[in-house]
């Protein structure tokens, strides 16, 4: 008698296909410009963005998506993952690769099959998931291969966010903003991160809401250490406490950084009033066609006239949608020349290091409008007094 299976319950793609078929448009046109025959798309947020799959599989080896004009968009995929792939990606070309070995033979393979062994094919060579040895071997398949670095191809793109990315990045931040109430809501003397962890966790999924698989929420000494997970640490009275984390949909994740004191400290709280007015001074900068460098700098002036220059050790924020983040995305920093354009969104954690070594801040993940910015949180970013 043969056995019978329940039904697999398969998620499939969160958005129509014709939302894909946009993007990968619009992928296909900025590729033309930048002057390639083809793209392999590795970044597992890239993929995620043009596919529906969340490309985890591609720890084994990297799952290139080939975009080719005029031809379907190809996919080479481990074959030990072929029906996740399918069942929850926009792909109907899919080939398999079995061994890790088998990757570059595969999908030297299908370039051929395109004829673009001897034309400029992208790679995404400052991004994750693509190791040197990848590309060597590509390379070794296809000797007169020429190999462009594509990294910023897609980020451009997906930069600037359709209105059903948007509605998915308002529902992420409400899961966020409950998420931070409960946060704050937990702190008490002798709770543990853990502790504190579990209650958030819980109110978000009492909402039907979802988290980031990824946070830090660290109290204490224990603030000294940047993105620290959650541990059996409890929570003194005259101690800080910071949480950053995201409430997430669709693979989409919105971002907040907040800052608390169980009782009163006084290096904390001076320090949290300058975070506060950089990141004010950030989005107040924030407007379509500002260069992200000038966001940077308004947030930088802030704490330069400050004096306390030494305090502040890194970007002023990024790109953000699907998975958080990407390496490679358009990035706030000191002379970063990309100009902003109404619909991207970003991230700006402004977190401080305090003398003590302690890091206080905040954030805020924003809209770009025709008219400013708009802050997607509805919770303030001033310091929580438990």
């Amino acid at each position: 008698m043969a056995t019978e299976f329940p039904p697999i319950p398969l998620t499939g793609v969160p958005f129509p296909k014709a939302e894909y078929e946009r993007r990968q448009k619009k992928v296909l046109n900025a590729m033309e410009r930048v002057g390639l025959d083809a793209l392999l798309v590795t970044a597992h947020g890239h993929l995620r963005y043009l596919t529906g799959y969340h490309g985890f599989g591609g720890y084994f080896a990297p799952f290139p998506l080939i975009l080719v004009q005029g031809q379907k968009p190809t996919y080479v995929v481990r074959e030990y993952e072929m029906q996740v792939v399918r069942a929850e990606s926009c792909i109907d070309e899919i080939i398999a690769y079995t061994q890790q070995h088998d990757f570059a033979k595969v999908c030297a393979d299908v370039l051929r099959r395109y004829g673009l062994q001897k034309r400029t094919v992208g790679l995404e060579l400052g991004c994750w998931n693509l190791a040197p040895a990848d590309v060597s071997a590509l390379q070794a398949q296809l000797p007169e291969l020429r190999i462009s670095d594509a990294t910023r191809v897609i980020a451009s793109v997906a930069a600037v966010k359709s209105e059903l990315e948007l509605e998915a990045m308002r529902d992420a931040m409400t899961s966020t903003d409950l998420a931070i109430c409960a946060f704050q809501q937990s702190l008490r003397e002798g709770v543990t991160e853990l502790e504190a962890a579990d209650t958030i966790e819980r109110e978000v999924k009492k909402a039907g809401g979802e988290l980031w698989r990824w946070y830090s929420l660290s109290f204490g000494d224990r603030t000294k250490l940047p993105h620290g997970p959650p541990a059996h640490y409890a929570i003194r009275n005259n101690e800080p406490a910071i949480i950053e984390i995201g409430g997430a949909k669709w693979g989409y994740a919105a971002g907040l950084v907040r800052s608390a004191v169980l009782g009163r400290h006084p290096e904390i709280e001076s320090l949290h009033d300058l975070a506060v007015a950089a990141l004010e001074a950030a989005i107040a900068a924030i407007k379509p066609g500002v260069a992200a460098g000038e966001v940077d700098a308004a947030a930088r002036s802030v704490i330069t006239r400050s004096g306390r220059q030494q305090v502040f050790r890194h970007r002023t924020g990024y790109q953000n949608g699907i998975h958080w983040a990407e390496r490679g995305n358009l990035s706030l920093e000191p002379t970063a020349a990309d100009l902003l354009e109404a619909n991207m969104t970003l991230h700006m954690p402004i977190v401080l290091f305090a003398e003590s070594g302690h890091l206080v801040g905040c954030s805020e993940s924003v809209l770009v409008t025709e008219r400013g910015a708009e802050v997607l949180s509805r919770r303030p970013h001033t310091l929580y007094r438990a």
